[in-house]
């Protein structure tokens, strides 16, 4: 069955990108309670601490949705599925659920057999699902759809290389001698190579899809990822060789205009949306690209801010990022994909008749996702501003920020596990 030029039933079982979905708030819950006892995070991004929340985020929450969104994209956009699509989606649920916490303990612990121990769990998670999709992207004939997301594999792999060679310097396996300049490339590759890639790449299908929009331009399908990309490759090389850096501004102009880009046409096309109802998803994508345009603005003034200012700056935009951009957009996507794959999987399985089985917006109701909304918010209303504070006052705000962190995950992890229940309750089964 095609519908739209879908191909859902070349779709995996449910319950294959389900478990990504269902585990990703519960990281997010361990990073809000590590910074509530350890508020050292607020004095630098460089310090364990700070690595340990940082990872706990990227990996445990955002590229564990991502990976279980590509699992359901893949083959149902491209038309190609993923091969050995269980084996494969363990593997990387495995990889990640268990070397994310090695990882972070490897960091906390200043041990290097855990960190170490972590980077090769995680390879072993993830290079076999990077080869599996990889696999699938070479199939598929539709290749400007799939071009994003050939880059962004590509930058999870450079992500993962980079890493290993970190962890490997960290646990004295073999010397680096720029460890800090690797560290930003391999931060700025995860978090705009893959991350922010993969998501412009999503958006190309489940913005015009699933909130009723116009496409994108083409000559924004055709050339914005190429652009980070290009602009990718030029930071990395500036940020090796001193004698480039008019080569690494050019590079950082291109990322930062290109975010810019992204987050104008975004909202242009869901301000003439066709439909006019209201949609607490629209409230996180439209807070989303809030954030991605502060952090584009924000990012390249860094340089010139009194030094006094630079680290509070560094952690305020990592936050403004993360938690305020991805995080919103991730929510924003799920509380729609959810609860129409449980919805679509429920009536393809039981061939049930429509009204007998709960619709897509009972699966996960708008007052559930909207509190969660409020309460994401509301964390970043008082973390965004609380490394600028001083001393102990920054602990306080950042203490309740964190707390109403912890409750947003509580509330999107309830919201999640209330569409599995409802797919469970009226016969449905995940795989």
């Amino acid at each position: 069955m095609a519908e739209s030029g879908l191909s859902y039933d070349q779709g995996p079982p449910f319950g294959a990108p389900l478990r990504y979905f269902l585990v990703a708030p519960l990281f997010m819950l361990v990073a809000a309670g590590l910074g509530i006892f350890r508020p050292d995070w607020l004095i630098t991004r460089w310090s364990p601490v700070s690595l340990a929340l940082t990872h706990l985020i990227t990996l445990g929450y955002l590229a564990m949705v991502m990976l279980g969104s590509l699992l359901q994209m893949l083959p149902v956009v491209l038309g190609t599925p993923v091969p050995a699509v269980r084996l494969i989606g363990w593997l990387g649920l495995l990889g990640l659920s268990v070397g994310t916490p090695s990882l972070v303990l490897g960091f906390l612990l200043a041990e290097p057999l855990w960190l170490y121990a972590g980077m090769w769990i995680l390879a072993a998670g993830l290079i076999p699902f990077s080869i599996a999709i990889s696999i699938s992207l070479v199939k598929t004939a539709a290749p400007l759809v799939a071009w994003p997301i050939r880059q962004a594999a590509l930058a999870l792999v450079i992500t993962l290389l980079l890493g290993i060679v970190l962890a490997g310097a960290f646990s004295s396996l073999w010397p680096v001698s720029s460890i800090a300049e690797l560290t930003t490339l391999h931060a700025t590759w995860g978090l705009i190579g893959w991350v922010l890639i993969l998501i412009i790449g999503i958006a190309y299908q489940v913005v015009p899809m699933l909130q009723i929009t116009r496409p994108y331009p083409l000559w924004l399908t055709r050339g914005l990822t190429w652009a980070l990309f290009v602009g990718l490759l030029l930071y990395s090389v500036a940020a090796q060789i001193e004698s480039m850096a008019s080569i690494g501004l050019l590079g950082t102009l291109l990322l930062c205009a290109g975010c810019l880009v992204f987050a104008g046409v975004t909202l242009r096309l869901q301000a003439g949306r066709r439909r006019k109802v209201p949609d607490i998803t629209l409230n996180f994508w439209r807070f989303g690209m809030a954030c991605l345009i502060f952090s584009a603005l924000f990012f390249p003034v860094l340089h010139w801010l009194p030094d006094v200012w630079t680290e509070a700056a560094e952690i305020s935009l990592g936050i403004a990022f993360m938690l305020g951009f991805v995080a919103s957009v991730v929510s924003g996507m799920l509380y729609k994909i959810v609860p129409f794959l449980a919805w679509f999987h429920l009536k393809t399985q039981t061939h049930a008749k429509v009204g007998s089985i709960p619709n897509m917006k009972q699966m996960i109701p708008d007052n559930l996702a909207r509190i969660h909304f409020r309460l994401h918010l509301a964390s970043l209303a008082l973390l965004l501003p609380a490394p600028f504070l001083p001393a102990p006052v920054n602990r306080y705000v950042s203490i309740a920020g964190l707390l109403l962190l912890a409750a947003s995950a509580i509330r999107q992890w309830l919201n999640l596990l209330r569409a599995k229940r409802l797919f469970l309750k009226h016969g449905g089964y995940l795989d």
